[in-house]
């Protein structure tokens, strides 16, 4: 299976990044599904149903979120009534929405996707770990009908600020999921790899958006917070011509571990990658 995960949709380049590729990438890799993380995707702050429906409509076939899930207001509601729309696994018990879900994809197979949120320098939410575990309690990987497999891969999200929390949930998980992504950094990793259990791996997919910015946000105004120390101007999301960072898995049929794992980059002004 050929999996296409996007980074974090930073506003309205994100967003026209992520619509205006993905078809075509859907057809030069031969991808099978498609997730991105949208969290960022309302002017850098949380999503709207508006918004979601123009991202599916431009191939992407499942939303994870992070930190900024409840930004926007209708988020509650959205999140309840959405079941293509994760958010964190680890929220405590009853908050609305799901943490992880089982997607068809093409072929008749099927892929669960993992929305798992880091606890360190960020939200002291449940442990994510525990998480995890919770939700292979009922999923094991495989070709399902054959081994006993119950999803053909599983994808985790693992939005979290601390590249040793990151990496931790990459072994944890590693020969039991296809591969964990990081995200929230906004920053592409160099380290994509496969795990030596089976799991493909990178700490951070880096973001869809615009990179003259300070991670997706104009940079005059996000600079001088850190040169004033002292509140300042509303923080407005970069609008120039936007790079679409994303992770691209192929797995093994037979057991759903990662054969490769590798960045793509295209457009805005970083340096473009391609399987």
């Amino acid at each position: 299976m050929r999996i296409l995960f996007c980074g974090d949709i930073v506003g309205r380049s994100g967003r026209e990044v992520v619509i205006q590729n993905v078809p075509r990438l859907r057809q030069e890799l031969d991808l099978d599904f498609v997730i991105a993380n949208g969290e960022n995707a309302a002017a850098g702050f949380g999503i709207t149903v508006e918004l979601s429906k123009e991202i599916y409509a431009g191939g992407v076939d499942a939303i994870t979120t992070g930190n900024h899930v409840w930004d926007q207001r209708q988020a509650i509601g959205q999140i309840a009534a959405d079941p293509k729309m994760l958010r964190p696994a680890n929220f405590p018990a009853g908050t609305p929405g799901q943490g992880a879900g089982v997607f068809p994809a093409r072929g008749g197979r099927k892929v669960l996707v993992m929305n798992l949120m880091g606890r360190l320098f960020m939200d002291a939410l449940d442990c994510p770990f525990q998480a995890a575990e919770r939700e292979l309690r009922n999923h094991r990987l495989g070709a399902p009908g054959k081994g006993g497999g119950t999803v053909d891969a599983i994808l985790v999200d693992m939005h979290a600020e601390a590249t040793s929390e990151k990496m931790s949930m990459g072994h944890f998980l590693d020969g039991r999921v296809s591969a964990v992504v990081g995200s929230h950094s906004h920053i592409p990793t160099a380290d994509a790899l496969v795990m030596p259990r089976g799991t493909g791996y990178q700490t951070d997919a880096g973001m869809c958006g615009d990179y003259d910015s300070v991670i997706g946000m104009a940079k005059q105004e996000a600079m001088m917070r850190f040169v004033r120390k002292m509140p300042a101007d509303k923080l407005i999301v970069a609008d120039g011509p936007a790079t679409l960072c994303g992770i691209f898995i192929e797995t093994d049929d037979k057991t759903g571990l990662a054969k490769r794992i590798a960045p793509v980059r295209l457009g805005g002004k970083l340096q473009p990658a391609m399987p």
